[in-house]
């Protein structure tokens, strides 16, 4: 099969902010090959080995969120009330915590409000 998950795009009111917040949650940097990250449009570098993943795109759009995400980012940690702690202190906000199914996990919304879960993995 030659299809593959390249980005995962958000929407977003300010590009630029966006990316270099999720920047400093994946500790991933904002791409610079191509066009200059801006608040219209910025990327960050695809992860590689243990942490590889798609690029992640942000690009602004009139329109503001309105509902919950129908698909969102599960991040996984050794440590998820520090990693939790540290992605408050980056500018997320707590939504619930969660014990269901024999796993635990915290739902968290980027600045933009786009929710994304954090657990032990």
């Amino acid at each position: 099969m030659t299809i593959h998950v390249a980005a995962v795009t958000f929407d977003c009111s300010n590009a630029l902010a966006l990316a270099e917040f999720w920047s400093a949650v994946l500790d991933r940097p904002l791409d610079t090959n191509g066009p200059e990250p801006s608040p219209f449009f910025a990327r960050l570098v695809p992860g590689e080995g243990d942490h590889a993943g798609p690029s992640m795109m942000f690009i602004q759009v009139p329109e503001p969120k309105a509902a919950k995400n129908r698909t969102h980012l599960d991040l996984g940690t050794d440590n998820r009330e520090a990693e939790v702690k540290r992605l408050l202190d980056l500018g997320a906000s707590r939504i619930h915590d969660k014990d269901e199914w024999g796993v635990q996990w915290t739902t968290l919304a980027d600045p933009e409000g786009n929710e994304f879960c954090i657990a032990e993995h």
